[in-house]
């Protein structure tokens, strides 16, 4: 079945666009709060194929996967009988949508640009078979990768779509790179065979800065390696899980990948990163800031501190991993009127949490004396951030992800889970913790002092059996009123498909907004300046299963299961969360 872009959504959505929850009836849940004034979805609602959302609001679907990027284009539409060819993919719209940020086209809630991560797409989803078997079918994979700018607008009958730019453009695993920071020209991120850098892999959380540019993050790039020949791992390769064996199998077919070869050596090292992209430039090669460090980012919360120096918290996704923060040398207005990114010059830490409620932010630098003999200078602590951090004494955490700054300069970080922790300390208080917590912290001297105070914000083993149940927090996103979203990557407990939860910070009251379909993962989250209109995403939906779910198709059809943005707007006009 072949539908065009618009024929497709009208095909999702019914008549109106907008879909309503799927489910007959729901339950009013407590109004205690006075930032929660929605019906929950309930647990027995929350589950199956199709998403649920609350009655008092509405959803509408926005760029699957093979969307193209500028009407026109080739597009995939989600027949199992094809795919994308690699050329036609480098034109549409990636697979894996994750972390993204709204930026508005002048004084406007109702049209911009979306920039949006493609973190990942397994081989069956995206090539449609288990392995790839050509040099194209690996094109194909690398272009589903990376990101996406595209320009999307509300037309006037009240529904989003992607219209034609002069902004829009496909970032993926092969486009230039360039790189900046104390590592930049470092031997280590050089090769023997003189490549030049490409690419962004594994785009998973993301942030924006103050000067209106997009930054995604680099996460698990080590699983697009392998070695297709004799290969013993370094210390450090061990450390960033690199290995042989290759999910994807892209070593195979391009030598770029594949660690055996003598020539590609420390092409591994070019990935880890924060990458910086001007989404109002399509010419501008991005950049790869290497003062932020490398290591398994998941996200680059971005908060203007003390003296107007930028603050950039990072979590590492990883079991017994580190949470961390990057503060500019100086004013980052003044930085950039004299040509210097804010990104480039100053100081990255990581964070110790003592069992008394304070905490301390380790430098990673040369003139800590925990780091001093182990490390040759400074791009090599960046290069291997991990390391570094292992060495200064930073406190192993339960897989850091998301992070967000609320009301009050409260920090929240999202801790997934660790089912292999064996002891319990005052930051990570389970044993094992299969379903993860959110700790919550104040920085001294507005976020760019030395210490903090912290506290755990909730306990997801605590919700289990009621109402608020949830389990692996993984995105977050705080308004200004004091309300923190949460959304879920992982088995939920209580019969529900992964969600999207609101939380009043004061009470601590939690309210279900949205769930998804089965085995997919809710996440990314960016709102129009004015908050009343929300986008998320729903990740591989089905795990790409079309016996599954066949979301966004209608559910029976038959068609692969997409990737999709979700546009989610209250009935009444108001403020999404309220």
């Amino acid at each position: 079945m072949m539908l065009s872009a618009a024929g497709f959504i009208g095909a999702i959505a019914g008549n109106s666009v907008l879909k309503p929850s799927t489910a007959a009836t729901q339950v009013a849940q407590r109004r205690t709060s006075p930032l929660l004034g929605f019906n929950a979805v309930t647990l027995a609602q929350g589950n199956g194929p199709v998403p649920s959302i609350s009655s008092d609001y509405q959803y509408q679907v926005l760029i699957p996967w093979g969307t193209p990027i500028q009407p026109g284009g080739p597009e995939y539409n989600g027949d199992p009988n094809t795919r994308p060819t690699a050329d036609e993919q480098a034109q549409q719209i990636g697979i894996g949508h994750d972390g993204m940020w709204f930026f508005p086209l002048g004084n406007n809630n109702d049209h911009g640009l979306l920039a949006i991560n493609h973190e990942f797409g397994i081989n069956e989803h995206v090539l449609g078979k288990a392995d790839p078997a050509s040099l194209e079918d690996v094109r194909l994979s690398q272009h589903a990768h990376g990101a996406s700018v595209v320009e999307i607008k509300k037309n006037n009958r009240g529904v989003w779509e992607v219209v034609r730019s002069n902004y829009a453009r496909r970032i993926h695993a092969n486009t230039p790179m360039a790189f900046s920071g104390p590592a930049a020209n470092h031997p280590l991120l050089k090769t023997a065979a003189g490549n030049a850098p490409k690419g962004t892999i594994n785009n998973c959380s993301n942030g924006h800065t103050p000067w209106g540019t997009y930054l995604t993050c680099e996460e698990n790039f080590n699983t697009y390696f392998g070695a297709t020949g004799e290969w013993t791992p370094t210390e450090a390769q061990t450390r960033y899980g690199l290995a042989s064996s290759s999910r994807y199998g892209w070593a195979n077919y391009d030598e770029r990948f594949d660690l055996s070869k003598a020539a590609y050596k420390n092409e591994e090292n070019r990935f880890g990163w924060v990458v910086e992209i001007d989404p109002m430039d399509p010419n501008q090669t991005p950049v790869k800031r290497t003062a932020l460090g490398r290591f398994k980012h998941e996200g680059a919360e971005i908060v203007v501190g003390r003296g107007g120096r930028v603050v950039c918290y990072m979590g590492d996704d990883e079991r017994f991993d580190y949470i961390y923060k990057f503060v500019s040398a100086n004013n980052w207005q003044s930085m950039r009127a004299r040509g210097i990114s804010p990104f480039d010059e100053g100081q990255l830490y990581v964070a110790k949490f003592n069992d008394d409620g304070s905490g301390e932010w380790l430098p990673l630098s040369m003139d800590n004396p925990a780091l001093q003999g182990k490390f040759q200078d400074q791009a090599e602590i960046l290069v291997y951030t991990r390391l570094a951090a292992d060495a200064a004494g930073a406190t192993p955490m339960d897989r850091p992800e998301w992070i967000t700054v609320g009301t009050e300069e409260n920090v929240y970080c999202a801790l997934t889970n660790n089912s292999r922790r064996t002891e319990a300390d005052a930051a990570n208080p389970l044993a094992p913790n299969p379903d993860g917590h959110i700790i919550r912290w104040q920085d001294s001297d507005r976020h760019v002092g030395t210490t903090f105070t912290w506290d755990i914000f909730a306990i997801a083993q605590d919700t289990h059996g009621t109402e608020e149940s949830f389990a692996s927090p993984d995105g977050l996103w705080a308004d200004p009123d004091g309300r923190l979203f949460i959304q879920t990557d992982g088995a939920q407990k209580d019969g529900l498909n992964d969600q999207l939860l609101v939380a009043d910070t004061n009470t601590k009251e939690i309210r279900r907004l949205f769930t998804g379909v089965t085995d997919c993962e809710v996440t990314g989250i960016t709102v129009t300046p004015e908050r009343r209109t929300m986008f998320i995403n729903v990740q591989h939906p089905g795990d790409g299963n079309p016996a599954t779910t066949n979301f966004p198709a209608p559910q029976g059809s038959g068609m692969v299961p997409r990737d999709s943005t979700v546009v989610i707007t209250r009935k009444d006009g108001g403020i999404v969360g309220s």
